[in-house]
Formats: C-alpha cells, structure tokens, sequence
C-alpha cells in the first residue's frame, strides 16, 4: 500500500474532522429546535415569563440540539447510553426528580388558607376536570389509554406530576409533555386573565369575600399528617408524589425541623429545578420531538389547560347559587384551582385588584391553589393505578 503523502493525510484528517462536526451532521429539524430553544429563553429575560423554568429547558433544548454523528461512538447524547446527560436524565425517565420536586413544594407551601376553609378544597377538585376531559379526547382521536393518561395530566398545570406520570405510562412521548406542560405553566399568565374576564361578570368580579379565620399551630402540624395518610389510603398509586408533598409540609410546620425545610425548600428545590429543567429540555431532540404526536400533545395539553381553568371558574359560580350571600366566593379565584403555585393565585389577585384597588384576593386564592396540587397528584394517582 502506497504511503500517503502530507497533503493527503491532512485532507483525509481534514474531512474526517468535518464529518463530526455539528455543521455537517444539521437538518432543518435541528435548527427549528434551535430557535425553539431561543425562543424559550427570549420568553424567560425578555418577558419574564417563569425563567427559573424557561431559561434551564431552553438551554436544555439547545444542548440537545446540537447535531453530532451519532454512529461515532462519542457517548454524548442524552439518548445514549452511558453518557453524562442520560445518567443525569435518569432522574427523569426513572421519575425520581418528581418526588423531591414535590417535597420542596411541600416544604415552602403554607396551607392555611386551605385549612381554614375547607370547601375551596372543591374548586381544586372541579379544576381536574380539564385532566380527565382531555382523557376522553385523546382516546377518542387515537391515542392508546396510559398515552391518553399521561398527555391528559398537562391539564393540571404541574410539570412534575407530567413527568412522573408520562415516565410510567408512555416514556415515549415524555419530551413532548413535559415542554407542553411546563410551557402552558409559564404562560399562565397569558393564557388565563381572558377566560377569567370571560366567565365572569363585573359584580362578580368585585365579590369581598371575608377574611379567613386564624389556623392554629396544632392545625398546621395535623393538616400534613391526616392529608397525606386519606389521600394515600384512597389512591396508594400517588404516593410518591403526595407522601413527599406532605412530608415536606410537615417538615415546614413541625417547627423542630426548620434547618431541613429550608434545605428542602431552597438549596434541594433549586439544584433538582435546574438538573430537571436541563434535562427535559435536552430531551426534545429533533429527531424524537418534531412529530405529528408532538403537535397533537400540545394541542390536547391546551385544551386540558383551557378545560381546567374554566372548570374552576365556573364551578365557582355553580357554587355561589347555594350559598349565602355573606359567604359568596369571588369566582375570580376559581382559575387557582390548577396546580401552578402560586403563579394562578397572584393571577386572581391581581385581577381583582384591576377592578377594585382594595379588594385583596392572593390569600383566600392560595386555598384552591395549592388545593390543585393536591388534586393534580391525586389525579395522577388514579390515573397510574388504572392504567399501569
């Protein structure tokens, strides 16, 4: 065999060097999730829409986008096996960021507003409705059972649930709902205010609603307790999510455990957030992510948000027809049934205040909010155990 000359080695090297660049491995699909992932973090600085969520899986998408020869053996891919970003995803797939997600909400979550009125617990429950509504959708246009079930959880509004549940149900098409779910979270405040105004009358709108009674201690520290032993006993299946919520609550209320709560709630939430976030955005490779399945996902997802939001709001009005004037519930509270604490409860109280300066809605709002996240575990919950 001839020897190569320097040229020919340098060209041969050369060439060798091109083909695993990202430019010469890139398709169209691997730009349009480029701008995807641009876009997100344009929403996140620009806009200011949720960036502790946005900014993470936007940077995800690019990092997943970056197109490399797959058959060379690099180990890089979140998809490969081995590799730094698949072992980081594992905490995805396998559905174990979920639950610590959960305890750090539990532990920054004050639940008095629930507990001093117990009845907001059913605005969070008619909220679910979105979830299952857009159940029956999704079987109804083609979508096996347990992938109806894991897009239909979009509808509550909680992208950790979708993600536990999605990686237990159709690992398949966990990508495309878990970009769909945390994506309608961060746009809550688009998407709501207008169907809020919509199902709502300005008498309505302007409903006082009297302050909440003062929760004692003793409550506080039961309310976790009792919470997550009649939840669990109902749907076993959700335990993982709701025994983390309650343990993390009870952490918080206990008051001998405030060095762990603030663990929880601060520095464990924050490194899961960004691992989670990074992780589910390098999920949407193009390759996996730019399906029809994909845009049907959103779809369903929206219309379970749309759903859900209007089912709370409603519900609120459905109620006030049996209650006392005195103790009315102003219906613009009712869009906080889903699960984005407490983005939806700062909705309402913001919309209030737009129509009357003093009326203060955030605190009484908080009980249906973090009612939802309730809900939306149990949900899921039910959900897995029928379809497992």
């Amino acid at each position: 065999m001839a020897e190569l000359s320097f040229s020919d080695f340098l060209m041969q090297n050369l060439t060798q060097f091109w083909h695993l660049t990202g430019f010469y491995n890139a398709t169209w699909q691997h730009f349009v999730m480029l701008a995807v992932g641009l876009f997100f973090i344009w929403l996140a600085i620009k806009k200011d829409f949720e960036p502790m969520l946005l900014v993470p899986i936007g940077f995800g998408i690019l990092i997943g986008n970056v197109p490399f020869n797959t058959e060379a053996g690099l180990e890089i891919g979140i998809y490969e096996e081995g590799s730094v970003l698949n072992i980081l995803y594992n905490g995805v797939s396998a559905g174990w960021y979920p639950p610590l997600i959960f305890l750090g909400i539990g532990a920054m979550t004050d639940f008095s507003a629930l507990i001093a009125n117990p009845k907001l617990m059913l605005i969070g429950a008619a909220a679910q409705f979105g979830i299952f509504g857009a159940y029956m959708v999704a079987t109804a246009i083609g979508f096996e059972p347990d992938q109806a079930g894991a897009i239909a959880i979009i509808g509550g509004a909680d992208g950790p649930t979708a993600i536990f549940l999605s990686s237990k149900l159709a690992p398949n098409l966990m990508g495309a709902i878990a970009v769909s779910a945390y994506s309608y979270m961060a746009l809550v405040p688009v998407i709501q205010p207008p169907i809020m105004r919509l199902f709502t009358t300005k008498k309505e709108r302007l409903i006082k609603m009297k302050p909440a009674r003062a929760v004692s201690q003793n409550e506080k520290i039961i309310f976790p307790i009792v919470g997550m032993l009649l939840t669990c006993f109902v749907v076993p299946s959700g335990l993982p999510l709701l025994g983390m919520l309650f343990f993390g609550n009870l952490l918080r209320e206990c008051g001998v455990t405030t060095r762990l709560a603030k663990t929880a709630s601060n520095a464990l939430t924050d490194i899961v957030t960004i691992l989670l976030g990074m992780t589910v955005g390098a999920s949407t490779q193009a390759s996996e992510f730019l399906t029809a399945e994909t845009i049907f996902i959103f779809f369903l997802g929206f219309m379970a948000f749309i759903i859900a939001s209007s089912s709370g709001v409603l519900f609120v009005k459905l109620f006030n027809l049996v209650l006392p004037a005195s103790k009315k519930i102003n219906p613009l509270i009712g869009n906080a049934g889903v699960s984005a604490v407490p983005m939806s409860a700062r909705i309402s109280n913001n919309l209030g205040l737009e129509y009357d300066p003093s009326n203060y809605l955030l605190m009484h709002a908080m009980g249906p909010n973090v009612a939802g996240v309730i809900g939306s575990a149990v949900a899921a919950g039910v959900l897995l155990g029928f379809l497992a």
